[in-house]
Formats: C-alpha cells, sequence, structure tokens
C-alpha cells in the first residue's frame, strides 16, 4: 500500500518527462528515418526513407570534422579548464578573506546567471576587430587581430570557460564545505602541508562531487549552442561549427529535417555513452566508499 502511494506520488513527475522529453526524442528518432523538410511537399507529407540519412551522415565530410569539432570544445572548455579552474577556485575562496572572497564570486557568477544570448553578444564584442580585447592589446603596442575570423574555436571555448567556470565552483564549494575539519586538522598536525591536505584529504571526500560536476558539464558543453552561434555562426566556413550548430544549419538553414534528426539522435547516443560512462564511475565510487 504504501509503496503504491509512493509511486503515485511522482506519478506526475513521470507524466511531465514522457511528455517534454521522452517524446521529442520518439519523435527526433522517427524524422531521422523520415524525408521531412521545413517546406515543401515532404514537409507535410515525408516519406519513409529507412537509414538513408544515417548513411549520407557518416560519408558527409562535415560530419567527423563537426564531431572533432565538438570533443575539442567539450574537453578544453569544460573537463579541463572549468572543472579544474571551478575547483581552484572554490580553494582559493575558502581560504580568501571574506570582502575579497566575495567580490571574486559575485564577478564570476555574474557571467553565470547573465542570459545565454547576452553573454555571447558580450564575447562577440569582446573579440571583434573593434572590440575591447584589441583595444587593450593596443594600449601596449599589440596589434589586434581578427579572433573570430582567425581563431573562431579558441574564441568560443574561452568565453564558455568564462560563462561556465561559476558551475563547477559553487559546486565544489558546497562539497568542499562538508569536509569533515577534523581529518584537515588530524593531517596538519601530522605535519601535512595544504597541498598534500587538499590531495589525500578533500580530493577523495568530494570524488562523487567531482564525477558528478564533470558529468554535468560534459553534457551542457556538448549540447551548447546560443553562445557559439551568436559569436561565430560557426564560421567562419565550418571552423567553429560543433555538432548542435551543424544540426541546426542542416535542419534550419538548409531545410533538411529528417537529416538535422539524425545529427540529433547520434548526439543523444554520445551524450549517453558520457552518461553512462560517468554514472558507473559514480556507482564505483560509491561503492568504494561503502566499503
Amino acid at each position: 500500500m504504501h509503496t503504491a502511494k509512493r509511486y503515485w506520488t511522482v506519478l506526475p513527475a513521470i507524466v511531465l518527462m514522457a511528455v517534454f522529453m521522452l517524446g521529442p526524442i520518439i519523435w527526433a528518432f522517427y524524422g531521422s528515418l523520415t524525408n521531412v523538410s521545413l517546406s515543401g511537399p515532404t514537409a507535410t507529407a515525408p516519406a519513409f526513407v529507412g537509414m538513408k540519412n544515417y548513411s549520407h551522415l557518416f560519408t558527409d565530410p562535415s560530419f567527423p570534422r563537426s564531431v572533432w569539432l565538438t570533443v575539442i570544445f567539450v574537453v578544453v572548455s569544460a573537463i579541463i579548464a572549468q572543472n579544474f579552474l571551478g575547483l581552484a577556485l572554490a580553494v582559493l575562496l575558502q581560504r580568501a578573506n571574506k570582502i575579497a572572497g566575495k567580490f571574486v564570486s559575485t564577478a564570476v557568477v555574474a557571467a553565470w546567471v547573465m542570459p545565454e544570448m547576452v553573454a555571447g553578444f558580450a564575447c562577440y564584442a569582446f573579440f571583434s576587430k573593434e572590440g575591447t580585447l584589441n583595444q587593450i592589446l593596443s594600449l601596449f603596442g599589440v596589434h589586434g587581430s581578427e579572433w573570430l575570423y582567425l581563431f573562431p574555436m579558441f574564441a568560443v571555448i574561452l568565453a564558455n570557460i568564462w560563462r561556465g567556470t561559476a558551475f563547477s565552483m559553487m559546486n565544489y564549494q558546497a562539497a568542499i564545505g562538508e569536509v569533515d575539519r577534523s581529518l584537515t586538522e588530524a593531517a596538519v598536525v601530522d605535519g601535512a602541508n595544504a597541498w598534500q591536505v587538499f590531495i589525500h584529504i578533500t580530493v577523495p571526500v568530494i570524488k562523487q562531487t567531482i564525477v558528478t560536476n564533470l558529468m554535468l558539464i560534459t553534457l551542457q558543453t556538448m549540447s551548447a549552442f546560443t553562445l557559439i552561434f551568436v559569436m561565430t555562426s560557426g564560421g567562419p566556413g565550418d571552423k567553429s561549427t560543433t555538432l548542435p550548430v551543424f544540426a541546426y544549419k542542416v535542419a534550419f538553414k538548409f531545410g533538411d529535417i529528417g537529416y538535422g534528426c539524425a545529427i540529433a539522435v547520434v548526439m543523444l547516443f554520445i551524450g549517453a555513452i558520457f552518461g553512462i560512462v560517468y554514472v558507473n564511475a559514480l556507482k564505483d565510487e560509491k561503492g568504494v566508499t561503502n566499503e
């Protein structure tokens, strides 16, 4: 009886997830097997084409390039930069005085709470030819560059680091705040320095948070679209066309919805692989902790 009541209480959440998450996923799978388009006869009467969109995708030279750019974007801006920079900021803010800590945390969080489109325009203004970065460089006699044209991925990676680091910082601040002070104090009494305390006490205690944070920022960054589209539109050419931008161009610029759905389904599988890896790592870590 109690079990039945427990399921009834979560039923509304299950229904909402089915409608707003499972429904679009099923439609994307179906759309990827058709020739549905944005306009024309196939917009209202699409035909079933089987795996044609997928065979086209895996022979399209733009696809492996988009996958490679997505991997670079995710690994550099999220897994490496946001994760480690967020952890470093959390540790430093724990040791900083209150005034400096509030100033730094407010400045970092401000970029995260800013709407993504606004952040994209701000970064575009910063990296553009007549933008803030080149204006600052000119003060030191350094000739600026057309960053968004010559180094588009470099620009969007830095922009994503700037905007997303606050999420990791807040996660690690909460986790570090829960570390038992008696453990760190005992290590200090035994002669451990700050680095040894961090490596041998703090990191093992917050391992579950590290894995969870990596999973969240990986999936968030892999699906990032607005920031890149506002700054470069995936260009010049396809030099900053990650998978979400590639799917958008195919589906809404060229009108091939079925092909765009195929790209979205592949993205879904890639995200699921990352998710499974992180969830298994989290389970293993919980098992070690329980033992």
